[in-house]
């Protein structure tokens, strides 16, 4: 079916929503649960599916404690001795028994231990996954694991800035015009730009196109239009008609407004989170205008390679 409603695909901006509407039929058929608010992905809770189980299971726990204890201390309401039954449902307990008491205090002394042996499953699952985490970190990216290490665990629980002022920040930073004096370097720059040989012309082919997307993450964030690689790398026959408009892009000097807008996200830096000046902005852009930018910037073919070299050169004078 895609192939139909791609090869009448006019743009980028309806080839994006042809493979948004694909993905979402998927995922609908396979009964996946998915966010569509503003065809973005909502972020997961970072707690997993199994710690919460445990949580609920000591919540409960402690809850029917308090209440077998208020029993025993003679409160008899009937909330308080419907819960009694229910922590004694399976056994022969009646609440005329004379040995009461003993029974009671049994079953708080076996809900107390069965919390606390939950309670320690946690703390040893979350630190095995601690140790795997280090350790495929360590095997893919020293440095981050060692940064990691060094700096504080920084918890972005805390209340957060007030949004008047964090409009008036941002605005400060984003809205007002700011009068730039270039300095030498400029010149420097382009003395030096001159002996550089222009780029042939930019030629996309959908080896390009497939090879980028094979290279990238199947679940790095999307940008507005919610798309994830995954989906790219399913859809393959998404991919030459992806080079098509890539080249047709590229020709035109002109890139659709969903490309170029962006969702960002507001990282805490530190513990103070009530100031807006502590979070680090975290920008992300769609799926596709990613994999345009890494067919780009990235040598994966002969026609390619000439303008990296170029921009490695172009970004190597301006470090210097």
């Amino acid at each position: 079916m895609l192939v139909t409603y791609l090869e009448a695909s006019r743009d980028l901006c309806e080839t994006d929503s042809i493979l948004f509407g694909a993905a979402l039929a998927v995922c609908r058929i396979i009964g996946a649960k998915v966010s569509t608010a503003g065809r973005a992905t909502g972020q997961s809770s970072d707690i997993p599916a199994w710690r919460r189980r445990i949580e609920e299971r000591i919540a409960k726990a402690r809850a029917r404690i308090g209440r077998l204890i208020c029993f025993r201390s003679g409160n008899n309401r009937p909330r308080i001795v419907r819960t009694v039954r229910m922590a004694f449902a399976g056994t022969n307990f009646s609440l005329s028994q004379p040995d009461i008491t003993q029974k009671l205090t049994e079953r708080i002394d076996d809900l107390k231990q069965r919390s606390a042996a939950w309670g320690k499953r946690i703390r040893r699952y979350t630190k095995r996954s601690t140790r795997f985490n280090q350790n495929h970190l360590f095997q893919s990216d020293q440095k981050r694991l060692y940064e990691s290490l060094e700096q504080p665990i920084i918890s972005g629980t805390g209340p957060a800035p007030n949004q008047a002022d964090n409009v008036a920040f941002w605005r400060g930073l984003w809205s007002e015009p700011v009068n730039h004096s270039e300095g030498p370097w400029t010149e420097v720059m382009a003395s030096q730009c001159e002996g550089i040989t222009p780029m042939d012309p930019v030629i996309i082919t959908p080896d390009d196109v497939a090879e980028a997307v094979r290279r990238a993450p199947n679940w790095k964030s999307p940008g507005l239009d919610g798309l994830h690689h995954y989906w790219l790398k399913g859809f393959v026959v998404c991919l030459t008609v992806l080079a098509r408009q890539f080249q047709e892009a590229l020709n035109q000097k002109s890139l659709p407004s969903l490309f170029t807008t962006r969702i960002t996200h507001s990282v805490p830096k530190d513990q103070g989170t009530t100031d807006s000046s502590k979070y680090r902005p975290i920008t992300c852009l769609p799926t596709i205008y990613k994999t345009l930018t890494s067919i780009l910037f990235s040598p994966f073919s002969s026609e390619n390679a000439t303008r990296a070299d170029v921009c490695r050169v172009a970004l190597k004078i301006v470090l210097k």
